[in-house]
């Protein structure tokens, strides 16, 4: 076996700013740009998210988001349907109400119109300022993912 030097595999340190270490200018390297990220990572909004699974009687429970409405057990409710999503206010006068262990029940009328069956995973999303839950069923959580990939990725997800 012969002697053969071989380089460093890592590369020398850069010495901190304002530093008075010794080096020579093939030891220095510039920093790497950093690209500058969209501002979707800046929050606008104080919404809280939670994800529920429908059970047989269209019972859905985040106990996280039913609290940050204020709501509790037997909060009388509103609950409508627009545009495929689930809308629900608290309301005097709601035909509907959290049960007594604060589940949101989804009438099966609702359900139907929504595409709502048993074991269907939906997100949670409530408001506390205006005092309103919208809940997303499955397709329309598809659909608005597959036009903000398109948007965001030009149409290429891999």
């Amino acid at each position: 076996m012969t002697n053969v030097a071989v380089s460093p595999v890592i590369p020398p340190i850069a010495p901190a700013a304002g530093s008075h270490h010794p080096s020579t200018p093939g030891n220095v390297r510039p920093s790497l740009p950093l690209p500058r990220l969209a501002d979707t990572r800046i929050r606008t909004r104080a919404t809280v998210y939670g994800l529920a699974t429908l059970d047989c009687h269209g019972r859905a429970s985040d106990l996280t988001v039913i609290r940050a409405l204020g709501w509790a057990a037997g909060t009388r409710l509103n609950v409508r349907e627009r545009g495929g999503l689930v809308l629900v206010t608290a309301d005097r006068q709601g035909v509907f109400g959290l049960t007594t262990q604060g589940h949101l029940q989804l009438p099966a009328t609702v359900r139907r119109w929504c595409g709502l069956a048993t074991g269907d995973r939906v997100l949670l999303a409530a408001d506390p300022a205006d005092g309103l839950l919208v809940v997303y069923p499955p397709a329309i959580l598809d659909s608005m993912i597959t036009q903000f990939h398109a948007r965001v990725l030009g149409g290429d997800a891999g």
